[in-house]
């Protein structure tokens, strides 16, 4: 069980490729050193799986066999994959405007350690991870900083990410001594009993403080908004596997909210999806950029996608000078997401 101590940061060496930052003029065949996802265009070329099983892709001049599996897989067969494939989110991605700050207010205030941090001048920008464990068992944050870039507009579809704390009125203190933002008091939730709090980062970005005994995961949490709640949980069942773990409507405060995720979650990183009445679009900004997820399988991740109705952004194989497969969608709303496979994930932390 991990506890949350609001304490200063400990840097671990742990290392792997999956950073991403938004585009900048990546060299895409530089074998020497690790490569950022988010740097790479999204690709909308259409690769279609057909039948022979031994077809091979050309892309970006690497020669991409389509599997067997995913090529004479009936798409009832591909769905029902989905269920049995080995998923984890692994990073949520977004952008800051003064690196040092942030990880000082993360580590400071909120307990979180340092992992690890990569500065790629080349292409002027830098990345720096973040969590409460090791990357290969914890959702951890992977923060973006762009040279010469101090401001980002957020917009207003992403809404908050969560942590689990023992107390939320000492946690609340400490983060008000060290000059950082409340925006909410701690006490219950509206409709419910959970006592909870929001803070603000240094770049705006809301926390939302929820009181729970000790857990695995403290990053417990990233909500966002949706137009259509139902559509969007049909999605992320079928696409992407998660399992609807309960819904709550609040018609006197005009929302509903769904949390889905791949355990309970009071051990596991779940995605809340929150749904206010009446509004079916929403500004998504530059700040926030998408979350990562494991798999067994990106072949089949991406074929599951698109019969699920979303969109294959970066159709699947193995990036540029190295050997991690992934593969990048859209959800009905715009919301990005990128899967990577576990194997070579963890092949990249070694």
């Amino acid at each position: 069980m991990v506890r949350v101590v609001l304490m200063a940061s400990s840097l671990r060496p742990t290392l792997s490729s999956l950073s991403f930052s938004p585009p900048s003029s990546l060299s895409l065949f530089n074998p020497s050193r690790r490569i950022s996802f988010s740097n790479l265009p999204s690709l909308s070329q259409s690769y279609s799986f057909g039948l022979h099983a031994s077809r091979l892709l050309r892309h970006d001049g690497n020669s991409l066999r389509v599997s067997a599996s995913v090529a004479a897989a009936s798409p009832e067969n591909v769905l029902e994959w989905v269920k049995q494939d080995k998923r984890r989110m692994l990073h949520v991605v977004y952008r800051v405007g003064d690196l040092d700050r942030t990880i000082k207010f993360y580590t400071e205030c909120l307990g979180m350690k340092l992992l690890r941090k990569r500065d790629i001048p080349e292409e002027k920008y830098t990345n720096a991870f973040l969590g409460y464990g090791p990357e290969d068992s914890h959702f951890v944050i992977e923060l973006t900083f762009n040279y010469g870039v101090d401001n980002y507009d957020i917009g207003t579809g992403f809404g908050h990410f969560g942590i689990a704390v023992e107390d939320v009125a000492k946690a609340v203190d400490l983060i008000r001594a060290k000059g950082g933002k409340i925006t909410r008091e701690p006490g219950p939730v509206k409709g419910g009993r959970s006592v909870i709090a929001f803070i603000e980062d240094p770049d705006g970005y809301k926390f939302e403080l929820i009181e729970r005994g000790p857990t695995p995961e403290p990053l417990c949490q990233v909500m966002l908004r949706v137009g259509d709640l139902n559509r969007s949980i049909e999605f992320y069942e079928k696409a992407f596997g998660m399992e609807l773990l309960r819904t709550r409507d609040n018609p006197e405060y005009k929302y509903t909210i769904a949390m889905l995720g791949y355990g309970p979650e009071d051990k596991n990183t779940v995605l809340e999806l929150t749904y206010n009445y009446g509004v079916t679009e929403y500004d998504k900004g530059n700040a926030y950029a998408q979350i990562a997820i494991g798999t067994d399988d990106v072949y089949k991740t991406a074929e599951a996608i698109k019969l699920a109705g979303g969109k294959v952004t970066r159709e699947p194989g193995p990036l540029p000078g190295i050997n991690t497969k992934i593969t990048a969608c859209l959800d009905p709303d715009g919301w990005k997401s990128v899967f990577v496979d576990n194997v070579d994930f963890l092949k990249e932390l070694e």
